[in-house]
């Protein structure tokens, strides 16, 4: 389905000042456009608007049949006629040409120009002249790499563009027929050829194929020609024998028929290669792909004329990499980069848009209110000219390209209007006598001519269109100059401008909510996203225009999609991400009222707010929003209204307003512990101890583990990637330091705060320096330890915790704050810690270790340290061989560190009964010495 919009996609008009009708006509690179009559080319500048100026005019060999012009290379190709028959050349360098009676220079392709070579040659205009053993019928240039490709009868041509060096300081162009592609049954009407991707069309059928090089088996091809496997022999229609049957009395219709991808090789077209390049090490060999064969059958009924029936206007679109919209990344090479191809052909009232890289697709279907002469597909436009008016319909390339270009599109990161979407008619606008359109840049070259009277034409009978046999190419005579003919050159007026006319007009639809107005804006998206991909021929400061453009019409949609109610509601939270709106802005934009008074929270605005605050973004919602933010959700998701009031961006929220909404929650439904713990941290906020105390004392602590294992952010932010403790963690430090420990590991337990990130936090919580480890981050690493957690490395916890134990002995330092667990606990709980011998505890019993802390740390140093690091280290010596002299070391090394730190008898009480004597002397004897040194 069409849809109709009445906007203005054309702007300025104006006229090419051609002195003789013209008979072709083409444009393209920076400002060329080219106007064939009679045995002349007039060549333009087309510079902005009201400036088609003359820039020469240069003769032909005969009447130009055919015109194509490669902005690779900069070069004209021609097929001209004369004498009943056809030419192919090549203009080079014809901007040098002043004057019509400048010389010319005309060579043969591939004639090798020696030097010294004459510098006035530099400025002269050059014609290569390609023959060819058959008449060619089509040509088309390769907008890349500015190879050109000739259609004939029974084949194609490829010729390849090549710099011929001449001298250090000068170089001309040349071409160098590399590639014959022989093809049997089908006589090309129209080609199409964009970086080796090959499109043809005859009368009623396109094929699509694809070159792929290959110079390893380059001697295969160039000597054994390869021919497409499988050619389907002609069950769907007549047989050839069939068709010489053919007579007054029969018709023979071929039944419409598309094959996709490989399938497309069995369509009966035989299609062999054949290389004619020079046999040097840069020649690629290639071999031939099958992308599409789609066969269409005419409507015998009404015994319409020929024209009524064939195909036109076949055209490779290609589209090339141009980084993220969204991103900063930036394509930093010059070479253009192939990002999506597309292809388009039409019937006289109904055109075809496919997509044919990685995968080939059928896109879009054009219905066309009148019967279409000629087509030109842009990355943004479809322009289609019937006789009387022209017509803009849009395109889903860009759609599809971001598709190809950005693999997070159409996720929660970023989204894209989808390639299915209904095409629309931009504009018809009303020209008379409309004859031929080109396209280059914004511009439209029209051809307009005032109709003569009706000849009397003999009306061939259309049985003659119906086979292959009777496909034939007729190169007709344009008829003799007559009065009352245009060449117009119409300017589509720029993205920014018609994007802004979309959005106004969409303004139309909003109120009533449909799918209308998310249709235009994504139109206009897609607009601009086009214009974006098409970087080349952005003027100098549009692109931030566009950029800015881009992030607007993602506002407008994220608008739309968060008003909405339905299945694709949630495209609000992408769109709103890629406007760069903030959270303010966009409640600031929401409709809160609806029309008859009431309020209404769209399920769009509410998926977006709700994943915005899940995200921890930097971002602090005023008193008055954040109020609004919880009567939202109290009406439309009362059970997310606790994680809502965790949430760092909520930190304005008046505590009384908050507690009075959760009040009158039903908890019946969800837990009520999650209820219960925002309740106490709401309590702490107001200066309600009493209330705090009581709503802590409503389930047992367990249960509140649970509890913050549900909503982590009950104990902490995260503000600019950095851990922010709540007030809630901060009291519970003082005041339920075990509780807090048992949340941490619980939130360890089930992944949802990681080992680095618990240690930090414990430090920020406690105000600890980096080197500083506070005996609550002890209390979680002994946890740890009983707990047995499976992420946890135990060799990185045993030398967490011994740094730990042998720091504090060695420099006298209590513990912060009470330890949460006492040796025999963590002997009693955890295997790790084994049991300590009756004379360890006899000497550190004794009144000169009267330091409970310092005894309690020595016996968790030894039964870990001892029963572990020391014994592993001593076996490991005995039982390794080759690697026990990395152990030896490890242990001399660890016993010199301890010798230092710890006094005699405290170094005695850790040493291992394990062991020779005379291998810990040596540190005992400095250990003893030590104390009579200092």
């Amino acid at each position: 389905m069409v849809q109709l919009y009445n906007l203005h996609p054309f702007g300025s008009q104006q006229v090419v000042p051609c002195k003789l009708e013209p008979e072709r006509f083409c444009g393209g690179g920076r400002d060329a456009l080219f106007v064939a009559a009679g045995c002349k080319v007039e060549a333009f500048a087309v510079a902005g608007q009201e400036l088609c100026q003359p820039r020469c005019a240069f003769s032909t060999l005969g009447r130009v049949l055919c015109l194509a012009y490669s902005e690779a290379g900069d070069y004209l190709a021609a097929i001209e006629e004369k004498n009943k028959a056809t030419f192919l050349r090549a203009y080079v360098n014809w901007r040098s040409k002043r004057t019509e009676n400048c010389r010319v220079c005309i060579r043969m392709v591939g004639h090798n120009v020696e030097a010294p070579f004459n510098d006035t040659y530099k400025d002269q205009m050059s014609i290569i002249e390609m023959p060819l053993t058959e008449a060619p019928l089509c040509i088309s240039c390769c907008p890349a790499k500015g190879d050109l490709l000739v259609g004939c009868t029974n084949k194609l041509v490829l010729f390849s563009l090549k710099c011929q060096i001449i001298n250090e300081e000068f170089s001309i162009l040349d071409f160098e027929r590399s590639l014959i592609i022989h093809i049997s049954n089908i006589i090309p009407v129209e080609i199409s050829f964009c970086v080796g991707y090959i499109a043809l069309m005859s009368d009623l059928e396109v094929l699509i194929l694809k070159l792929k090089s290959d110079p390893k088996n380059g001697e295969n091809v160039n000597h054994q020609p390869h021919k497409t496997n499988n050619p389907m022999k002609q069950t769907e229609g007549a047989s050839n024998e069939t068709l010489q049957l053919e007579s007054d009395d029969f018709v023979i219709c071929q039944k419409p028929m598309e094959l996709l991808g490989e399938k497309s090789s069995q369509s009966g077209i035989s299609v062999t290669l054949e290389s004619t390049g020079l046999a040097d090490e840069k020649i690629k060999y290639y071999h031939v792909q099958h992308l599409l064969y789609k066969r269409f059958a005419p409507d015998i009924s009404s015994y319409v004329l020929a024209d009524d029936i064939k195909l036109h206007s076949l055209q490779l679109l290609p589209i090339y990499q141009t980084g993220s919209l969204t991103s900063g990344r930036k394509n930093l090479s010059q070479e253009k980069e192939l990002l999506s191809l597309f292809c388009f052909f039409s019937l006289p009232h109904v055109g075809y848009l496919y997509m044919v890289v990685k995968s080939v697709e059928l896109m879009s279907v054009y219905q066309y209110p009148e019967k279409s002469q000629q087509a030109v597909l842009t990355p943004q436009f479809l322009h289609v000219i019937a006789s009387n008016n022209l017509q803009c319909f849009t395109v889903r390339c860009s759609a599809a390209a971001a598709r190809e270009e950005d693999p997070y599109v159409d996720t929660t990161l970023k989204a894209c209007p989808p390639v299915s979407m209904d095409v629309c008619a931009l504009r018809i606008q009303l020209f008379i006598g409309l004859k031929a359109i080109c396209h280059f840049k914004n511009h439209l070259i029209l051809l307009t001519k005032a109709d003569p009277e009706t000849i009397p034409e003999r009306r061939e009978s259309p049985k003659r269109l119906l086979s292959r046999k009777g496909t034939s190419v007729k190169l007709k005579t344009p008829p003799v100059a007559e009065a009352g003919w245009n060449l117009y050159i119409v300017d589509t007026i720029s993205p920014v401008q018609l994007y802004k006319e979309m959005v106004d007009y969409s303004n139309t639809y909003k109120t009533a909510k449909t799918q209308s107005c998310i249709h235009l804006l994504s139109e206009a998206h897609l607009l601009v996203r086009a214009a974006l991909m098409d970087a080349s021929q952005l003027e100098p400061g549009e692109k931030a225009e566009l950029l800015e453009a881009f992030k607007e019409s993602c506002g407008h949609l994220g608008d739309c999609y968060s008003r909405l109610d339905t299945q694709y509601s949630h495209l609000a939270l992408p769109y709103y991400k890629m406007s760069g709106l903030s959270m303010a802005e966009v409640l600031t934009r929401a409709d809160w009222v609806l029309e008859d008074g009431s309020q209404k929270y769209e399920r769009g605005l509410i998926f977006y707010i709700n994943h915005s605050l899940y995200e921890n973004l930097d971002e602090e919602l005023s008193e008055e929003l954040a109020a609004k933010v919880v009567e939202m959700f109290h009406v439309a998701e009362p059970k997310q209204l606790p994680h809502i009031l965790c949430s760092p961006s909520m930190k304005n929220i008046n505590p009384l307003t908050a507690m009075s909404y959760l009040r009158k929650l039903d908890t019946s439904g969800f837990s009520s512990i999650l209820v219960t713990l925002t309740k106490a941290a709401l309590a702490l906020k107001m200066g309600d101890l009493d209330m705090h105390r009581n709503e802590m004392k409503s389930h047992p602590e367990m249960k509140l583990v649970c509890g913050f294992i549900l909503e982590p952010r009950l104990l902490m932010h995260q503000r600019k990637g950095q851990i922010v403790p709540t007030e809630l963690a901060a009291h519970l430090k003082d005041t339920q330091p075990g509780l807090l420990v048992a949340a941490v590991l619980g939130l360890q337990k089930n992944n949802k705060m990681g080992i680095e990130e618990a240690d930090s936090f414990f430090k920020v919580l406690c105000g600890k320096d980096e080197d500083i480890i506070p005996q609550l981050l002890v209390d979680l690493w002994e946890a740890q330890l009983v707990a047995g957690l499976p992420d946890v490395v135990l060799q990185e916890l045993f030398f967490k915790l011994t740094s730990q134990y042998i720091w504090r002995l060695s420099k006298r330092q209590p513990p912060d704050t009470i330890p949460l667990r006492t040796s025999e606990d963590l002997i009693n709980a955890c295997s790790h810690y084994g049991l300590i011998y009756p004379w360890v505890n006899v000497l550190i019993s004794s009144d000169s270790l009267v330091d409970k802390s310092y005894r309690e740390d020595l016996s968790k140093l030894q039964t870990l340290w001892w029963k572990k690091l020391l014994p592993e280290l001593c076996h490991r010596i005995k039982c390794d061989g080759e690697k026990g002299q990395l152990y030896l070391s490890s242990l001399k090394e660890t016993l010199s560190v301890v010798a230092v730190e710890l006094e005699l008898r405290d170094f005695l009480n850790v040493l291992p009964e394990d062991g020779t004597a005379a291998f810990f002397l040596p540190y005992l004897l400095y250990c003893s010495q030590k104390k009579s040194l200092t």
